[in-house]
């Protein structure tokens, strides 16, 4: 069986789909992008802040299906320019112990939602 988690704490999604659904001890989040959900705008001052917001908007996911970062056993993130990748990769590192960080792809694409330069997903595990 499926649960369907959700929190106003994160954007609200822009489609026919859920912030993240829990099956079983598993979890599966929904691509976040850098909205700032208490205002519903863009946060595109830099790549840093954008990935900073990403990664808030995952915070407050995980927290609303009751799981932290520690939880997440894979991440997938898609960005527009492959040459911000170091940036990316130093706001994401703050994130997770690099010890125990989880599987990851990073994957340049075309275009995202809205045009942003940073999107990502996790799958996460009690």
């Amino acid at each position: 069986m499926k649960k369907i988690i959700t929190t106003d704490k994160a954007p609200a999604p822009i489609g026919p789909y859920n912030q993240a659904v829990l099956s079983g001890n598993t979890l599966y989040t929904s691509g976040q992008i850098a909205i700032n959900p208490a205002t519903g705008e863009l946060v595109l001052d830099s790549i840093e802040a954008e990935t900073k917001q990403v990664m808030q908007n995952m915070k407050e996911v995980l927290a609303a299906a009751d799981m932290t970062f520690e939880n997440v056993v894979k991440t997938s993130i898609f960005i527009s320019d492959m040459h911000n990748f170091s940036k990316i990769n130093a706001v994401y590192a703050e994130y997770f112990d690099e010890a125990t960080a989880p599987a990851r792809e990073t994957v340049e694409v075309a275009n995202l939602p809205k045009f942003v330069n940073v999107e990502i997903s996790m799958i996460a595990v009690k």
